[in-house]
């Protein structure tokens, strides 16, 4: 989920700071979520997609390994 979080920030543009601002996070536990150290809800997920604007079981998806 870290990995399809940090791909979607950075093709939306956004810095971790930017992404957490637009959640009402802070910009650590965006960084925790982000390297696999944060277990975020469910609640959080919808949080973390609506500034990327896509659906928040996107974030779910098993990663392309191949990138």
């Amino acid at each position: 989920m870290g990995r399809n979080l940090k791909r979607y920030r950075e093709a939306a543009g956004l810095s971790q700071e930017a992404l957490a601002f637009e959640c009402g996070l802070h910009r650590t536990y965006v960084s925790g979520v982000e390297r696999g150290v944060r277990n975020p809800t469910v609640v959080v997920l919808e949080r973390l997609a609506a500034p990327l604007e896509i659906e928040p079981w996107r974030l779910l998806l098993e990663a392309d390994t191949d990138h």
